[in-house]
């Protein structure tokens, strides 16, 4: 378990920040699952290799999971580190390989033409995370499957309306060509970090749709998996802080400093976080209006 600790301890993400309300054995399987996550995401991201490597590369993980999942002795470290995991929670391979066909995604598409499209990648890079970890932290209730697609898609439209500068400067977006078209912002004015007021209409949109994933992920908690998806609670808390700084700057991110959220605000989440599971109150501290 060495390798995924130390790539959960360097990715400083929200996601190993989450961990940090979990039972420590809990906690020690999530480092795993994440950094198996981590890793593929990282081969797509390596814009410095070219593309027939990166396909390579991503083809390895794949048939090393399969190797995991199938009772085979896997042949990357952290592959050999989440095999037992898989045996123990009855992970599917199935969703291994959903995982991996939407961090593949990356490798083949710089352009997503409808919502359709994008709702597909945003449910395989981030849905299916959830639906992975909901053994690991011991859910129950069918609904928390429901939460953890809706939660997901929130989380991923969140980040991607964070992230359009940097994806522009690697030549994608991912804000859907439909959206585009209706408001009337050209593919080249966001490749060129052109910030405009029909920019910010569309932005806007994305952000009312992942409000509404939002909203269907508090409605979708299960009350008793409460206490269990305390993680996935305290991520969504992040999240919607983060999509709220969004519409204050009314969704400029070409301009000015990384939207990112202080330390000390994330440490006010974990503790509100924290003490809303503790005394059992109901509700989730994102998805309002």
């Amino acid at each position: 378990m060495q390798q995924s600790q130390r790539i959960t301890r360097r990715s400083a993400s929200n996601l190993a920040l989450a961990f940090c309300l979990l039972p420590r054995t809990t906690r020690d399987d999530m480092a795993v699952l994440y950094a198996f996550c981590r890793q593929v995401d990282d081969v797509a991201d390596d814009t410095a290799a070219p593309l027939e490597e990166r396909r390579a590369r991503l083809e390895l993980w794949r048939q090393d999971i399969r190797r995991a999942c199938g009772g085979q002795r896997p042949q990357l470290p952290v592959c050999q580190e989440l095999q037992p995991i898989i045996e123990w929670y009855r992970l599917p391979l199935a969703l291994f390989e959903e995982l991996l066909d939407g961090v593949a995604m990356d490798l083949e598409i710089q352009r997503y033409a409808t919502w359709d499209q994008l709702d597909l990648y945003c449910h395989r890079v981030a849905s299916v995370v959830g639906l992975l970890s909901l053994p690991i932290f011991g859910c129950r209730h069918a609904a928390s499957r429901e939460y953890a697609i809706a939660l997901g898609r929130a989380l991923q439209l969140t980040n991607i309306l964070r992230d359009v500068a940097n994806d522009a400067a690697r030549g994608r977006i991912y804000l859907p060509l439909e959206e585009l078209r209706a408001c009337g912002v050209a593919p080249e004015a966001i490749l060129n970090g052109l910030y405009t007021p029909a920019y910010a209409e569309l932005a806007g949109r994305v952000a009312r749709r992942a409000r509404r994933y939002y909203r269907q992920a508090r409605q979708q908690l299960p009350e008793e998996d409460r206490r269990a998806l305390v993680a996935a609670e305290l991520m969504g808390a992040v999240y919607w802080r983060l999509l709220l700084k969004l519409e204050r700057r009314q969704f400029d991110v070409f301009r000015g400093p990384p939207v990112r959220l202080s330390r000390a605000c994330k440490i006010a989440l974990i503790l509100r976080t924290w003490y809303r599971h503790a005394t059992d109150q109901p509700g989730s501290d994102y998805g309002w209006d």
